[in-house]
């Protein structure tokens, strides 16, 4: 007499989706943190004042470094800045500058923790409506060059990235040079520089 059914196989495991690819930054397929900044914010509009005096802040502190290290810090830059919040910072003083240099979890350089602090200031105290004035030199869609087959065709800087340097060192906002403009226009959406290839440049023009 025969005897009982056996179990049916389970179900294969679906077929792992293909690998999206990505702008070729080294390091960035292998790195999940990195590959969802790729994926989800480079390039993509950032409005508010607060949330683009972050990227404004972290641009300048990732000069001379990797932008992967600033990335992996960024929870404890937000922690040790009180979340960027401009008005909070303006109030900063020699307590809390001491306490930013001993934390090991951001990158403890002087000139940059006092030049976050000091932009701060001049934005709590003018008033300065950081949104407005960064968008306005973002470059209208059809003015844009054909977009980048590879990396060594992206620019460093613009002419509105200089521009938008040269406003804000007027206004004594510090740190911030063309190619680190140009940096916070392409981390904020303002420009989109997907290279050619990659999935995300075929969601753009």
């Amino acid at each position: 007499m025969p005897g009982p059914a056996p179990d049916p196989l389970p179900a294969p495991d679906p077929a792992p989706a293909p690998a999206r690819r990505r702008c070729p930054w080294p390091g960035v397929d292998t790195d999940p943190l990195y590959a969802a900044y790729h994926d989800d914010e480079w390039g993509r509009p950032v409005h508010g004042s607060t949330a683009l005096f972050e990227r404004l802040s972290l641009e300048a502190f990732q000069s001379g470094l990797s932008w992967v290290t600033i990335l992996r810090k960024r929870p404890a830059f937000r922690s040790a800045f009180a979340g960027f919040e401009p008005a909070v910072l303006a109030g900063w003083g020699t307590t809390e500058v001491d306490r930013l240099l001993v934390d090991a979890g951001i990158v403890r350089n002087r000139r940059k923790i006092d030049a976050v602090l000091t932009n701060a200031r001049i934005i709590a105290d003018t008033g300065l409506d950081l949104d407005e004035l960064l968008w306005s030199f973002a470059p209208p869609a059809a003015s844009r060059p054909r977009r980048p087959a590879a990396p060594a065709d992206v620019p460093a800087a613009t002419g509105e990235s200089a521009a938008m340097a040269r406003e804000l060192r007027r206004r004594g906002i510090g740190f911030v040079g063309p190619t680190t403009a140009y940096a916070l226009m392409q981390a904020t959406g303002m420009v989109d520089d997907h290279v050619l290839g990659c999935w995300l440049a075929a969601t753009g023009p």
